[in-house]
C-alpha cells in the first residue's frame, strides 16, 4: 500500500544515513578536477583558465547539444569548489561532492544525491526544495569576487541581493516575486546577487546575512537590509530609496537658466530629460547615479502648462521622451536624443559620450587622469593642451577665447583643459619651472607614466586670447602632429588637489548620519547580533561616565572634611626652598599658576559664594611690592596648582585697606592672640586661606629667616604655633627686610594646609570689600 511504501523509504532513507559516507565517494564522473580537465596541483590561474574555456564551449546559448545547460552546471560548481580553497581542501581530504549539487555542502545533500543515484523516487514526495536552476547560477557571487566586483560597481550601480541556502523552505515562497523583480530590475541597470550560506558563510557573515531568506541592498559599499513584504512594488521601492537623494534636480520654466549655468561653478555638463510622466523615471535616476560624478542631471515634466515655453524654445516633441545635453553654450544643446522606448544602453552611451565640458578645469587627479591618459603604445598619441589663468574678472576675455579656439580646433587626439594657477599651484610650478607668471600661459603636454611624467612645452608669447595667438597655436599644434618631438621639456607632475572635495565636517556629519541610520535600522528590526558590539560599547561608555560622575560628587562632598594626609618629613630649616619637595597629591597641570585680583566684580564668586569643599588662597600686596611679592608666591605655590579645590586670588591693600582690619575684627577667635594684627597697620606678605562656604579662614603672617642658623631655628619652632612670639618678633624686622622673603616659609604652610592640621579662625560672614556696605551676603 501507499503506507508501506512511505514507511520502506523512510527506512531506507534512514540506512542511507548512517551508512552515506560509504555511497557518496566521487566517481570520475563528479571529481571536480576531471571535469574541468586539470590536475590537483593545479593552480588558481590554471582552474580559472580551464574553467573560462569549458564555460564558452558549453554555454547553452552557444552550444545547441542537449546535454550542454547539464555540463555547464556541472563545469561551474566544479569551479565552485576548485575556486575556494577550503572546500578544495575538503574535497581533497575527504573525496566527496554531491551530484547535482555545488560540493562542500551539507552531509544531508550528499545522502540525498546518493540516494537520487541509486533509487528512482518522485522528489515531490517528499516535498524537497529545488536545487537552484541554470537562471540563477549566472547571479552566483563568491567571496573574493563580492570584494572585488561587486563592492566597487556599487559607487555605480545599486545592487540587489538575495541570500538562500538548498535547505530553505520558505525561500520557495519568494522565488516567484524574486524572478519577476530581477526581470523589471535588471534591464534598468540594478546588479543582481544570489549568496548561498551553505557555499558562502564568510561571505554571508560579512553581509551581515544569519537567516534564510534574506534580501538587502548595497550601494556605495552600504549594506543596508529589506524588510517589508516581498511584492514587485516593495522591492522597486526599496531600490529608490538606497538611492541618494537629489540627484535629479526638477526644472521648470523658470529655473532653468540658473540649472544650465551651473557647468561654471561644478565644471559638469548639464542633461535635461523632457517625459511626461510626473515623478522621475527609475531608469533615469539610476544613469545619474552612474555618472554623478561626471555630469548634473535635471527633469522638465512636459505635462505641466507653465512648463510650455520651455518646450518651445528648445523644440521639443512631446510625444517621446527627449534628452538634451548642455555643454558651456546654454542656449543650443551640444547633443540631443529622442526615443519612444528609451532603453538603459542608449541613456548610458549618451551620457558617457558627453561626460565633459569642451574645456574642463582640472580640479581632482581623476579628470586630469581620463583627459591626459597614460600613453599607450598600441594608441595614437594623444595631447593636451593646458590653459594655465586666473579666477579674476580680468581673465575671463582670453579664457573665453581659449574656449573659442577649441571649439574650432577639436580633435580626437586633442584634449583642451584649463587650470586655475591658485587652486593649482603644485602643478603649475612644475610646468612653469617656478617662474612667477603673471598672464595666462599655454601649455602642450602629453603623459607618459602613471607615475606623472610627462613630456611638454609652453607656447612663446603666453595666451591673451588675440587673433595672433590663436594662430601661433595652431601652428604649433600642426608641428606637433608631424613631429612629435617637439616637446622638448620633461617633468613629473605632483597629484591635483582635489577642489571639489567636501568639508571635513561635512565629510563627519554624513559619515554620522549614515552610522546612526545603521543602528536606528538594526534596533528597529531587532538585528541583536550586530547590534550586540555596538551596545556593549554604549553601555560600557555610559557605565564609565557615570561612575566618574559619583567619584567625582563623593570625592567633592569629603574636601569639606580635613584630609589626613601621609606624614611628610619636614625639611629642615637651613635647606634651600629648591631642595623642598613636591607635596601636592597631583601633579600641576600647567607650567603657571593662574593668580586673580579680589574685586568687586569677582569678590563673590571667589570667595562669598565659593563651591563647598573649595578654597582660595589669597596674598595681600601692595602697589610697591606686587610684582616682587607675586613672583615668590606663584613660585611657593606652584606644586600646588594642580588641585582642582585650590583657587589662587591677591588683594591690594592699597585698593582696599580697610578688609583686613574688617576681617581680623570679625573673627571669632580674636582673644587667641591676634591685637597685634590688629593693631598693625600693614598686613604686607600676609596669606589667607578662605573657605567661603564654611566661613573660616587660616592665616600665614610673614617670617624672617636670616642667615644666623640659631635665629632661624629658634624661629622655625616658633612659627610651628600660630600665635607665638616668634612671630611677632619677625614682624618687628620685616620692614628691614626684602619684600620677597615675607613669603620664605609658606611652602611648609602650604602643606600643613594641606594636612589641615592649621588653626581655623571662623566668622560670622565676610566683609564687604567696599567699607560703606559692611559685611558682604554669605
Amino acid at each position: 500500500s501507499h503506507r508501506s511504501m512511505r514507511i520502506c523509504v523512510s527506512l531506507l532513507l534512514v540506512i542511507l544515513f548512517i551508512f552515506g559516507e560509504h555511497l557518496v565517494k566521487s566517481s570520475p564522473e563528479n571529481d571536480p578536477y576531471k571535469t574541468l580537465g586539470v590536475s590537483k596541483s593545479a593552480s588558481q590561474t590554471e582552474i580559472k583558465k580551464a574553467y573560462k574555456h569549458l564555460a564558452r564551449e558549453w554555454h547553452p546559448d552557444k552550444n545547441k547539444d542537449p546535454g550542454a545547460e547539464d555540463m555547464f552546471i556541472k563545469i561551474t560548481k566544479s569551479y565552485e569548489i576548485l575556486s575556494n580553497e577550503e572546500r578544495r581542501a575538503n574535497f581533497d581530504r575527504y573525496g566527496q561532492m554531491e551530484d547535482n549539487q555545488a560540493f562542500g555542502h551539507s552531509q544531508q545533500q550528499g545522502y540525498r544525491s546518493s540516494f537520487h543515484n541509486s533509487f528512482y523516487f518522485d522528489e515531490s514526495f517528499f516535498h524537497f526544495p529545488k536545487s537552484r536552476d541554470f537562471a540563477d547560477s549566472k547571479y552566483l557571487l563568491h567571496h573574493a569576487q563580492f570584494n572585488s566586483d561587486v563592492l566597487p560597481d556599487s559607487y555605480r550601480r545599486p545592487y540587489l541581493i538575495k541570500v538562500t541556502s538548498d535547505w530553505c523552505f520558505a525561500c520557495i515562497h519568494i522565488e516567484p516575486v524574486w524572478r519577476e523583480s530581477v526581470q523589471e530590475l535588471e534591464p534598468l541597470g540594478v546588479g543582481i546577487g544570489i549568496v548561498d550560506m551553505g557555499y558562502e558563510r564568510r561571505l554571508a557573515s560579512q553581509l551581515g546575512a544569519h537567516r534564510t531568506p534574506s534580501i538587502l541592498g548595497v550601494v556605495n559599499g552600504r549594506f543596508t537590509f529589506f524588510h517589508q513584504a516581498v511584492v514587485r512594488e516593495n522591492l522597486r521601492q526599496f531600490i529608490e530609496d538606497l538611492l541618494p537623494q537629489r540627484m535629479v534636480e526638477k526644472v521648470t520654466d523658470k529655473n532653468y537658466q540658473s540649472f544650465l549655468n551651473g557647468w561654471q561653478s561644478e565644471n559638469k555638463p548639464s542633461v535635461l530629460l523632457f517625459d511626461q510622466v510626473p515623478i522621475f523615471p527609475l531608469m533615469y535616476k539610476l544613469t545619474a547615479f552612474a555618472f554623478r560624478d561626471y555630469v548634473r542631471f535635471g527633469y522638465v515634466d512636459q505635462g505641466e502648462k507653465y512648463n510650455t515655453p520651455l518646450l518651445r524654445r528648445f523644440n521639443i516633441n512631446t510625444h517621446a521622451p527627449t534628452m538634451l545635453l548642455f555643454k558651456e553654450d546654454t542656449e543650443k544643446p551640444a547633443d540631443i536624443i529622442q526615443a519612444r522606448g528609451m532603453k538603459r544602453q542608449i541613456m548610458e552611451e549618451f551620457v558617457s559620450n558627453n561626460k565633459f565640458l569642451r574645456v574642463p578645469r582640472l580640479v581632482n587627479q581623476q579628470l586630469f587622469d581620463e583627459l591626459c591618459p597614460v600613453k599607450q603604445f598600441h594608441r595614437r598619441r594623444k595631447y593636451c593642451v593646458l590653459l594655465i589663468t586666473g579666477e579674476d574678472q580680468a581673465f575671463v576675455p582670453g579664457n573665453e577665447a581659449f574656449l573659442q579656439f577649441a571649439t574650432a580646433n577639436s580633435k580626437e587626439v586633442l584634449r583642451f583643459a584649463y587650470v586655475y594657477q591658485r587652486q593649482q599651484q603644485p602643478l603649475c610650478q612644475a610646468l612653469l619651472q617656478n617662474h612667477a607668471v603673471l598672464s595666462p600661459q599655454v601649455v602642450i603636454l602629453e603623459r607618459r607614466s602613471p607615475a606623472g611624467k610627462v613630456m611638454y612645452r609652453s607656447v612663446i608669447g603666453g595666451w591673451n586670447g588675440s587673433e595672433e595667438d590663436k594662430h601661433r597655436l595652431y601652428e604649433q599644434l600642426e608641428l606637433l602632429q608631424r613631429d612629435p618631438a617637439y616637446l622638448t621639456s620633461d617633468a613629473t607632475l605632483p597629484e591635483l588637489n582635489n577642489e571639489m572635495a567636501p568639508m571635513f565636517l561635512i565629510q563627519w556629519m554624513n559619515t554620522a548620519y549614515d552610522y546612526f541610520l545603521q543602528i536606528y535600522d538594526d534596533i528597529l528590526y531587532s538585528n541583536w547580533r550586530e547590534m550586540m558590539p555596538i551596545l556593549s560599547l554604549i553601555f560600557s561608555a555610559l557605565f564609565i561616565l557615570f561612575g566618574t560622575v559619583i567619584i567625582q560628587a563623593f570625592s567633592e562632598s569629603g574636601e569639606d572634611k580635613p584630609q589626613k594626609a601621609k606624614p611628610r618629613e619636614r625639611p629642615k630649616a637651613e635647606e634651600d626652598d629648591s631642595s623642598r619637595p613636591t607635596t601636592s597629591s597631583r601633579p600641576p597641570k600647567k607650567d603657571f599658576v593662574e593668580v586673580t585680583e579680589l574685586t568687586d566684580i569677582t569678590y563673590t564668586s571667589n570667595l562669598v559664594k565659593l563651591r563647598p569643599g573649595h578654597i582660595n588662597i589669597v596674598l595681600v600686596l601692595s602697589e610697591a611690592s606686587k610684582n616682587a611679592l607675586l613672583r615668590k608666591f606663584a613660585k611657593e605655590v606652584f606644586s600646588f596648582s594642580g588641585t582642582q579645590t585650590l583657587h589662587f586670588s591677591f588683594l591690594n591693600a592699597d585698593k582696599h585697606r580697610q578688609w583686613m582690619p574688617a576681617l581680623l575684627a570679625l573673627t571669632l577667635d580674636s582673644a587667641q592672640g591676634h591685637s597685634d594684627d590688629e593693631e598693625s597697620s600693614d598686613h604686607t606678605g600676609y596669606v589667607l586661606a578662605l573657605n567661603g562656604y564654611k566661613k573660616y579662614f587660616c592665616l600665614f603672617r610673614p617670617v624672617f629667616t636670616g642667615d644666623d642658623a640659631s635665629e632661624a631655628s629658634t624661629r622655625s619652632r616658633s612659627h610651628s604655633r600660630e600665635d607665638g612670639s616668634g612671630s611677632r618678633r619677625a614682624s618687628s624686622r620685616a620692614t628691614s627686610l626684602e619684600v620677597h622673603h615675607k613669603l620664605d616659609r609658606l611652602g611648609l604652610w602650604m602643606e600643613r594646609l594641606m594636612e589641615g592640621t592649621l588653626t581655623r579662625l571662623r566668622v560670622h560672614a565676610w566683609p564687604s570689600l567696599d567699607p560703606a556696605h559692611g559685611s558682604a551676603e554669605s
